[in-house]
């Protein structure tokens, strides 16, 4: 790869969107799926008052306490 192919790839990927530039970070590792990149948080955003986020209902990947299966034995 030359200094041009970098400069291309980097120019390529300030083109993206947020939303693009996330799901391509999260499916490009080699045993990555696709509902890797799926959404995870609900944000609701008020002109008058705080951000809210909450963990959606059916995230895979939760906050707290792990289930059985991620514990050590």
């Amino acid at each position: 790869m030359n200094r041009d192919d970098t400069k291309s790839e980097d120019t390529n990927f300030d083109e993206m969107s947020d939303e693009d530039k996330r799901h391509d970070q999260l499916t490009t590792a080699p045993k990555s799926e696709e509902s890797d990149a799926a959404p995870r948080v609900d944000i609701t955003e008020r002109a008058d008052g705080p951000t809210r986020i909450d963990v959606r209902d059916d995230a895979v990947v939760r906050p707290g306490k792990t289930t059985g299966r991620d514990e050590k034995a």
